[in-house]
């Protein structure tokens, strides 16, 4: 997570390890590259691809956001397999910066990133005195209101990834070395369906974060600006009072999300380290299990006769469609 109050200057940052994946929540970002300038807007996502330098100027003062480095292959988008060639991010959509560039003597530093160290040099000229490039690798933005979710109409809850915006495969199917998926605004229609996002346990580790409004699964106790993770195999879901909601009957009727929230999840195969700086902060939320306090059973019925020995065990294939 990113906060700053002050323009780069006179100074410019390359990530010779990664790309960064960048994702404003408060403040819109100016940022200067050598293939020209971008300006990414709260609702807008950019990416900065490995060795390009770029600098950032803070428009109003003041930026708060969300970062993911990969450091294995690029972002791409997901192959859409039966949705055909229409729906979630299109190629379209994704804009290049406006050609810029200047021929200008200054005390100018360079800072590298490199195995997650720093190294700076100085020049005496700026680094933007590209005035021309070749080929289709270069820094991009996309405008998050141009996806198009896809959702169920009649019955059940979609995997999560169907609302992937990019994914950086990883070798094992089924899984990504990052993926970046939103839960835009949107109608929820199935019927006989929980349909917040259900309990579950994943291979995957979840980072959610909230650029504005609220988030259905947690009911206020999710501010724009503030984040959860949950660990590879950690279970989790909604909390108490969400939960209680969703199984009212009027949550059969279709409802629409509200208009104005935007929530994203950043999921890897890979397993997060946490800093010690992230473990000590004072902005933790240390109790965050009590979202969960008093969920209770709801199953109905009689409990399920004990199988005959000639039931105990069946192939694999009756088990899964049973």
């Amino acid at each position: 997570m990113y906060a700053a109050s002050a323009d780069m200057g006179d100074s410019c940052l390359a990530n010779a390890d990664g790309d960064f994946l960048i994702v404003p929540q408060l403040g819109t970002l100016c940022i200067t590259t050598e293939f020209g300038k971008l300006r990414v807007a709260p609702g807008e996502i950019t990416v900065i691809q490995r060795g390009m330098r770029f600098s950032v100027d803070v428009e109003g003062g003041r930026a708060r956001g969300y970062v993911l480095e990969v450091f294995a292959g690029h972002f791409v988008l997901p192959d859409l397999g039966p949705i055909g060639a229409n729906g979630l991010a299109n190629p379209r959509d994704f804009q290049t910066p406006v050609a810029w560039f200047e021929d200008r003597q200054c005390h100018y530093t360079v800072i590298t990133k490199f195995e997650g160290q720093l190294f700076s040099a100085d020049q005496n000229f700026s680094p933007y005195n590209v005035v021309a490039w070749h080929g289709n690798y270069a820094p991009y933005k996309y405008d998050l209101s141009r996806f198009c979710p896809m959702n169920a109409v009649a019955f059940d809850h979609p995997d999560p990834s169907i609302f992937t915006v990019l994914t950086c495969p990883s070798a094992i199917p089924g899984t990504a070395v990052a993926d970046f998926v939103i839960f835009p605004p949107r109608w929820t229609v199935a019927e006989h369906t929980f349909k917040p996002p259900y309990f579950h346990r994943n291979i995957m580790s979840e980072f959610m974060g909230l650029i504005r409004g609220e988030y259905d699964a947690k009911a206020g106790g999710f501010k724009p600006g503030g984040s959860s993770l949950h660990m590879c195999m950690t279970p989790h879901g909604p909390d108490t009072i969400s939960y209680e909601k969703a199984i009212l009957p009027v949550a059969e009727e279709p409802a629409h999300l509200p208009r104005d929230t935007l929530a994203f999840m950043f999921e890897t195969y890979y397993t997060p380290r946490l800093t010690a700086q992230a473990l000590g902060s004072s902005s933790m939320e240390r109790g965050y299990y009590q979202c969960w306090s008093g969920l209770k059973s709801h199953f109905t019925g009689s409990k399920s006769p004990a199988p005959s020995q000639a039931e105990e065990a069946r192939p694999l294939a009756e088990s899964a469609a049973a």
